[in-house]
């Protein structure tokens, strides 16, 4: 007999499989997918959510219509470390725990988060598209020692990236809401006010959840920054004020956009992602193999250990 019925929505999943789910079948749960390598809509889970026990969840939005169906539902685990899509305040009103797998895709968005620097201060993707044309099209880049990278969250990701960022020979400034003292992982890294941050960075990358308070990288915070700064965005879409970003890309005041967030995802034929100063990538940053075994075994242990309970 069965313990339950587990939902299971995250793309790489639904569309490959995974080895961790063995352990749901082995402690007697039933595991059903949604439609395979496919984000579910709000009528999806309104539809699949009924009748399940426990939900390991993908980067869909989870609403608190879809949650209020959802009446045997326990447990959703994320197979990320975001939970920002969830309904937190709903989930807890209808008793439900809500996991996260945290720092398990850190390691992959942190070297995407390089590989966008690298892409940006090199030009590579608009080098190799000249070439595969015919084209031979030089074009200047920068070299990042002696640059100072700008890290807007130092947690897991940040710290990887910081490490990484250090051995290019990059000066770094940290902003975080709680500060580590006792991180200092060399005398070319430093804890700085966000203000100062913004104004010092050459290379400005964002590693923290969204504030209430609206963008981070609006307006005002984009008139301070220097001129040609490189920002990259492996974090949330509503971190930077798009509005506000596309004319200082028009104009070079922002050098390049690095981006691996989306409002709407897929973001279907966006000409902001055209912008040739934009490289986009279609948020793969825990899309390794070695982030979704961390993932989905991480998950999938929180979904055991909760409902266990």
């Amino acid at each position: 007999m069965s313990n339950g019925t587990i939902l299971v929505t995250p793309r790489s999943v639904t569309r490959n499989g995974h080895p961790a789910l063995e352990a749901l079948r082995s402690a007697g749960f039933t595991v059903k997918f949604c439609e395979p390598g496919q984000t579910p809509t709000e009528a999806d889970l309104l539809r699949l959510l009924p009748g399940c026990i426990g939900y390991l969840a993908g980067v869909e939005k989870v609403s608190a219509v879809a949650l209020r169906v959802a009446t045997n539902l326990k447990v959703i685990s994320r197979n990320g470390t975001g939970i920002d899509n969830v309904d937190l305040a709903a989930a807890k009103d209808l008793g439900m725990v809500v996991c996260r797998a945290e720092g398990a895709n850190a390691r992959g968005v942190a070297e995407l988060t390089m590989g966008l620097i690298l892409s940006l201060a090199r030009h590579i993707p608009q080098s190799d598209l000249a070439m595969k044309a015919g084209q031979w099209e030089r074009i200047q880049g920068f070299e990042l020692e002696g640059r100072t990278l700008g890290v807007v969250g130092c947690g897991r990701i940040g710290r990887l990236v910081t490490g990484f960022a250090l051995a290019f020979g990059m000066r770094v400034l940290a902003y975080d809401a709680f500060p580590d003292l006792n991180y200092q992982p060399s005398a070319a890294f430093t804890y700085a006010p966000l203000d100062e941050l913004i104004e010092h960075a050459d290379v400005l990358t964002l590693h923290c959840p969204p504030s209430a308070g609206g963008a981070l990288i609006n307006a005002a915070a984009i008139d301070r920054m220097k001129h040609g700064v490189l920002l990259i965005n492996t974090a949330r879409a509503e971190l930077v004020d798009r509005a506000a970003l596309g004319p200082a890309l028009e104009s070079g005041r922002v050098g390049g956009y690095g981006v691996d967030a989306y409002a709407v995802e897929p973001p279907g034929d966006d000409p902001f992602l055209r912008h040739r100063r934009v490289i986009a990538t279609p948020h793969a940053g825990g899309l390794t193999g070695e982030s979704i075994d961390r993932a989905i075994g991480v998950a999938v242990e929180n979904l055991l250990r909760e409902l266990k309970r």
